[in-house]
């Protein structure tokens, strides 16, 4: 890669939690203890907060300046829920300012900080989310329901709430952001806003290493506008049915690794983001140099996930030597009329995928928003610089055992997706391509089997 990755370094100085009051047990609150060790770590000019081995509850921490917090092999942290410990804020989620409810790990412009070590930190995100029926089995709904008996039914499902407060909180929807007592309006349904596990805005040299990081009320980690951040050799998980429950979503982030790492989540595994429609694109922080290498994702609704939230721009990747096992897509790129944005300079390499349940390979512009056959149609009416871009793609040596439609492409009538290269590649699927409103899409030296019967392709295979 083209660019350097600056890991965080810390001073030889440990600070034990216990020494501040700690104690392992179920019913003991150990946030003021852990904080008052993180804050007196960085006042003194930084070091290393120990988590021994043992069990210890906690309300949200926040990690502060030359600070690594470090969990031994057997230390196990679990975020208490509790509508004392997690106040409502305003921040930034998916590009636009939003309501959430405090992250149980968070920092806000410090530098120079880690989570590390080979222990456990939980998020309880199971007494945050709802659960969509379609997403558990019968006895699963059943044992949710002996807990609470609040169904909200859709079109699509019934979602289970754990709360009557999510459940009234979702038949009434968020207050109006520009009253002055938003905050306090929604605080009266305060589990609905569920926070990311992991809160990471404005840092600078972030390193998470060996860590298991699970259980999530929303996404696991999100680094917002952050530069020099490695994520290695750590674990990122969710039960499948979790709802929002990415594993990494990179948000307009720059100079990024994420090495040797295993996802299992419920939603998107490794996404890549910059903020979404008009609102995020005020501020012009692409997320750009991101190496991806050597991870595995599994169970998840894709492998590595570019959008759909990327109306600031995504460029200059390297995604390489990963395994996707499982996941509902392979590869995916996902936007939407209004985002606006352009994604390019893309390359993915030496990826193993079996048991893909839908698209191999995806470039879609119809995720959300508005029905790509309306915009399509004209029934739609955009400026340009709501129209999003997908260019200068490249996928070599794409093995996949197992898909439904090998590559999918669909672009918008205003722009369409374009010079996309897949070469080296041998993908197994039910369907070989669906391609519309997309030109320079280039297959070289490359092998579609569908029904035992393989197509070889080395031409452009599509031109508009």
């Amino acid at each position: 890669m083209n660019f350097k990755v600056i890991l965080p370094e810390f001073i030889d100085k440990k600070y034990n939690i216990l020494d501040y009051g700690a104690k392992s047990s179920y019913n003991f609150n150990n946030k003021n203890s852990i904080q008052k060790a993180i804050d007196e770590c960085s006042k003194n000019g930084g070091g290393t907060v120990i988590i021994p081995n043992g069990f210890y509850q906690t309300g949200p921490i926040t990690l502060k300046s030359n600070v690594n917090l470090h969990l031994e092999s057997n230390a196990y942290l679990n975020f208490i829920k509790s509508k004392e410990e997690y106040p409502l804020i305003f921040t930034e989620y998916e590009g636009i300012k939003k309501i959430r409810a405090i992250s149980p790990i968070n920092a806000n412009g410090a530098s120079n900080i880690a989570i590390t070590g080979s222990g456990v930190i939980d998020g309880n995100g199971d007494l945050w989310r709802g659960i969509k029926k379609f997403k558990l089995t019968s006895k699963e709904w059943e044992r949710c329901l002996k807990k609470s008996d609040y169904i909200y039914k859709t079109k699509e499902t019934e979602i289970w709430c754990p709360t009557k407060t999510y459940y009234d909180g979702l038949l009434k929807g968020e207050p109006d952001y520009s009253l002055d007592n938003a905050l306090e309006i929604a605080s009266l349904n305060w589990d609905m806003y569920r926070p990311v596990l992991v809160s990471l805005i404005k840092c600078d040299k972030v390193l998470i290493e060996g860590v298991t990081l699970q259980n999530s009320p929303a996404w696991n980690v999100h680094p917002l506008y952050c530069t020099n951040l490695t994520v290695k050799n750590a674990t990122i998980k969710n039960k499948f049915s979790a709802q929002n429950g990415d594993g990494i979503d990179i948000e307009s982030c720059q100079n990024v690794e994420i090495a040797n790492t295993e996802f299992s989540v419920g939603d998107d595994g490794i996404c890549l983001k910059s903020g979404k429609n008009k609102e995020a694109r005020k501020t012009k922080i692409p997320t750009k140099n991101v190496w991806v290498h050597d991870c595995k994702v599994f169970d998840a609704h894709g492998g590595i996930v570019i959008g759909s939230e990327m109306s600031r721009g995504i460029n200059n990747v390297l995604v390489e030597n990963c395994i996707f096992s499982g996941t509902d897509i392979g590869v995916r790129f996902k936007s939407a009329l209004g985002r606006g944005g352009v994604v390019e300079d893309i390359t993915i390499k030496n990826i193993q995928m079996t048991r893909i349940i839908g698209e191999a390979i995806i470039f879609t512009m119809g995720y959300v928003l508005v029905n790509i056959e309306d915009a399509n149609e004209g029934k739609v009416t955009t400026d340009m610089e709501d129209v999003p871009e997908f260019k200068n793609i490249t996928l070599d040596n794409i093995i996949c055992t197992e898909s439904n439609i090998a590559l999918k492409v669909e672009g918008l009538k205003e722009l369409p997706i374009h010079d996309i290269t897949l070469k080296n590649s041998h993908i197994k699927a039910n369907t070989d391509m669906k391609l519309s409103l997309c030109k320079n899409i280039r297959l070289e030296n490359t092998t579609i089997t569908v029904a035992n019967i393989s197509k070889y392709f080395d031409k452009e295979v599509f031109s508009a």
